[in-house]
């Protein structure tokens, strides 16, 4: 058998172990530990990479920190001759992917070690390390374990990531202690790094620290774990300080050698932009709105209850509950359920809308409950049977079946989207007539400043801003909001909040007008991020 149907037969053994392994687990086991398998195809695209990154002559001294069943080290065997593999070692923390994987390739050369890589010493002797980490978001994180990779992250390469970064950017900050100088590294990781507030940090250690040379984004409709809504990106770097005047190559869509877009972008620019992911398809200058939706509206996402199941009834089981309606305001149902764009009231000040729902909201002490409407009294001790009342956001409320106040927003805004949807557009912008308030399936939008100062005079006009919030392009909204794997995007208020809002601008009296966001400098906005994000 020859070397290459060897590496074939052992790679199909690969594949066939890493489905039996999986499928020994269920989905939502894999998740939490953020386990997602690379697929063969894809590893072998970046192996090809990588090694165009390496000088032809030098020997690879080859790791992976989440080796799995060692689908990368399989592709590496592929891409290069025997006598130009030196020394490879890979790190799994779960035996049951780490135990069978050393067995496969005991006799190959490469070491598996079944331990944390986040509490390995360090040996700064590899020249190339690639890795798919764990995607495990931070609550999923034990306090004690997040201070400790706090500090060592910072330790390996300078990096404070706040508190609400996942386990796969410690990895990125850790293995900086394992590179030799000059060394390459390709991570395959969640493209949300490039837009979210925590991010930051690591595009300040790429632009500052290492070298960054490229990064391919994957299109978000082509899922590349069939079991993860994550958009990807493969992220480039080597370890040496960064020349000036650097250019990076910023790619998307398609594979790593046939990317559908290329395009160089200035570190000098990179470090004034807030989203990297309008890269390579935006626009390279940032786009400097004279207006944003934060100069004409307060936008707050909808109310979290703490339990929509039992917060918000339908208008029949209160009634057949009998359940005193004064105990309840409407609220909007899902976004789904409200086909309109214009929502108008009935007499009540009810949305006029098929899908009729109520959220229980009442200041009224439980005692008093007990003197005037005992079947409510009934219905809260169901709740503290479910102990509703123990949970986080019901335990800081007073009473804990009080809701957080959220008036009825004149306007409100889907919240999250597609975009190949029918009607073409991810987000929707919906005229409010009603009293309902809303949850955080959408995010309320009250008027403030010159056009909360405008409306006063003429209400009629709050139908004109909102046709003009419904005439905003698509890239408009996207540019500024975020994108998961299967094309879902999301906005969160701050983002909505930096869409250019020239065209209200222009409807309203001409005052002299505070900077908008957009407007201050890099540093300023970054600081001012909300921390949620």
């Amino acid at each position: 058998m020859s070397k290459a149907e060897n590496i074939d037969v052992m790679e199909q053994t690969r594949i066939s172990l890493q489905a039996e392994l999986d499928s020994q687990k269920t989905s939502a086991e894999r998740n939490r530990l953020g386990q997602f398998a690379t697929p063969s195809a894809l590893a072998e695209d970046i192996l090809d990479c990588a090694i165009t990154l390496l000088p032809t002559d030098q020997e690879v001294r080859f790791l992976d920190p989440a080796i799995g069943t060692g689908a990368f080290y399989s592709a590496l065997r592929k891409a290069l001759p025997k006598n130009r593999i030196g020394e490879c070692v890979g790190f799994e923390i779960d035996p049951h992917y780490g135990e069978p994987a050393a067995r496969l390739w005991e006799q190959s050369g490469l070491t598996i070690r079944l331990e944390d890589f986040t509490r390995a010493e360090a040996s700064p002797t590899f020249n190339l390390i690639i890795c798919n980490p764990p995607y495990v978001r931070h609550h999923h994180l034990q306090n004690g374990d997040k201070d400790r990779l706090q500090q060592c992250t910072q330790r390996a390469s300078g990096m404070q990531l706040s508190g609400l970064a996942g386990l796969y950017c410690h990895f990125l900050g850790l293995s900086n202690a394992w590179m030799m100088p000059g060394g390459i590294a390709g991570w395959l990781i969640p493209s949300e790094f490039m837009d979210v507030n925590y991010g930051q940090a690591i595009k300040r250690f790429l632009l500052e620290q290492v070298t960054l040379l490229r990064i391919h984004r994957f299109d978000p409709n082509d899922v590349q774990f069939a079991d993860a809504l994550v958009s990807s990106a493969i992220v480039w770097f080597r370890k040496a300080p960064p020349p000036n005047d650097h250019v990076v190559t910023f790619t998307f869509g398609g594979t790593l050698r046939d990317p559908h877009l290329s395009r160089t972008i200035s570190s000098r620019t990179l470090a004034k932009a807030a989203k990297w992911t309008r890269f390579p398809v935006g626009d390279v200058l940032e786009h400097l709105a004279t207006s944003t939706l934060s100069d004409f509206f307060r936008i707050k996402r909808g109310l979290a209850t703490g339990d929509n199941s039992y917060f918000i009834l339908p208008e029949a089981e209160i009634t057949a509950r009998q359940l005193p309606i004064e105990a309840f305001k409407p609220i909007f149902p899902s976004p789904r359920y409200v086909p309109d764009d214009e929502v108008k009231a009935r007499s009540d000040g009810s949305p006029d809308i098929e899908r009729r729902l109520f959220l229980l909201d009442t200041n009224l002490t439980e005692r008093e409950i007990t003197e005037k409407f005992p079947p409510l009294l009934a219905y809260l001790e169901e709740g503290k049977e479910r102990n509703l009342h123990e949970r986080y956001l019901c335990r800081h409320r007073a009473p804990w079946y009080a809701q957080e106040q959220r008036p009825a927003p004149p306007i409100m805004c889907t919240y999250i989207g597609r975009s190949d949807t029918k009607r073409g557009r991810p987000f929707r912008f919906i005229l409010n007539h009603s009293r309902a308030t809303v949850a955080n399936t959408y995010l309320a939008m009250y008027p403030i400043g010159r056009l909360a100062s405008a409306l006063e005079s003429d209400p009629t006009l709050l139908r004109k801003v909102w046709k003009a919030l419904n005439a905003l392009t698509p890239d408009q909204l996207l540019r500024e909001g975020r994108v998961y794997g299967g094309g879902l995007h999301k906005l969160e208020p701050r983002e909505l909040a930096n869409v250019d809002a020239t065209s209200i601008d222009e409807m309203l009296p001409h005052v002299e007008k505070r900077p908008s966001v957009k407007q201050l400098s890099f540093k300023e906005s970054v600081a001012d991020f909300s921390h949620d994000q």
